[in-house]
């Protein structure tokens, strides 16, 4: 069924060397770009039958396993929580990926088949030779100093429930069309978020499901619903959008292949921002509100703002932990909190 929901900007025309992805994540903000992977090989198999884009992916495979994951049919392919949010409602397991797709091939024309998926899974390591044929150039300055990782999803129709990355997003839609229902990050509050542990792939899931909204459990998620943008994806087209924005993927057909790219651009020696999270669960939510306010002002002032503030006023001599960030500074602030965390 199709959103009524404001639909993603779309840019058509334009061929893959064309696209300057670095001006378009600058706006921060999803954008379709239609048909820009529609020549690649697998588009094509995927065009003639399930059947000859499974035995197109096939041709680079070696053997190695790969991780599937296999819901019961009444999940309606939702991989989800179960009803009490203390675990996952599907199971997980190293797979042959050519015995895998003979799954999925076994139940092509069930009304209600059982959910298999194969989700993102590093192409280099496990289809060598695929992106000779089937690839983007991305050779732009932003991803020759973050190379990204490209990966690829397969499965039938399944859903990926709302959630987040903490890196920035292309989408290839190769087989079978999908959905991305995309929330902005500002509506996380709206969205209910689940529980840290345990998580399918390390990102907490939305408890709400916009397919099937439950206004009165969460009567905030009209607001998140009211933000959303829906982007209706055919094979060939690509979807970018940025870190740290919300959305549910939806695989509408019964065999479906995707290939992304994984990138963001904080150097490789940041820690990650969830770890601070965690931290500041320990050191900081326990406190009380006048607390919590006065340390937000100082955050505001030491993290949130600009970097050289801090540090403006003072001899450079003097701006040890305030110095800008390099890797020889990350490695002491690390060692530092570390020794910290372990007194």
């Amino acid at each position: 069924m199709a959103s009524d929901r404001p639909p993603v900007a779309e840019i058509t025309g334009l061929a893959p060397g064309d696209v300057r992805f670095e001006d378009l994540l600058a706006e921060q903000r999803p954008v379709i770009l239609k048909g820009l992977v529609r020549d690649w090989p697998l588009v094509a198999a995927g065009a003639r039958s399930p059947g000859a884009a499974m035995a197109e992916l096939l041709r680079f495979y070696q053997g190695k396993h790969v991780t599937g994951f296999t819901g019961r049919p009444d999940i309606d392919g939702r991989f989800f929580y179960n009803q009490d949010a203390t675990a996952l409602d599907f199971a997980g397991g190293r797979v042959a990926l050519d015995a895998f797709l003979d799954r999925i091939r076994e139940h092509l024309d069930d009304p209600q088949p059982p959910a298999f998926y194969v989700g993102s899974t590093d192409i280099d390591t496990y289809l060598p030779g695929f992106r000779a044929e089937n690839d983007l150039p991305l050779d732009e300055p932003m991803f020759a100093a973050h190379p990204p990782i490209a990966s690829i999803w397969i499965g039938n129709r399944t859903v990926a429930a709302t959630h987040y990355d903490m890196s920035n997003n292309i989408a290839c839609c190769l087989v079978g069309r999908r959905r991305f229902t995309l929330f902005p990050p500002d509506q996380v509050a709206n969205l209910y978020p689940g529980p840290l542990e345990p998580t399918p792939g390390g990102q907490v899931l939305s408890m709400a499901d916009p397919r099937a909204p439950d206004f009165d459990r969460y009567p905030r998620f009209r607001d998140a619903l009211a933000a959303a943008q829906t982007a209706e994806l055919d094979p060939g087209d690509a979807l970018i959008y940025p870190a740290l924005w919300w959305h549910q993927v939806e695989a509408l057909d019964r065999f479906n292949i995707m290939v992304n790219y994984w990138w963001n651009i904080a150097p490789r020696y940041m820690d990650t921002p969830m770890n601070t999270l965690l931290h500041a669960f320990l050191s900081l939510r326990g406190r009380t509100d006048a607390e919590k306010r006065a340390w937000r002002t100082m955050f505001d002032y030491y993290v949130f703002g600009p970097a050289e503030q801090a540090r403006a006023h003072l001899p450079e001599a003097a701006h040890g932990d305030l110095a800008p960030l390099d890797e020889a500074q990350a490695r002491r602030l690390r060692a530092k909190v570390m020794q910290r965390l372990n007194r």
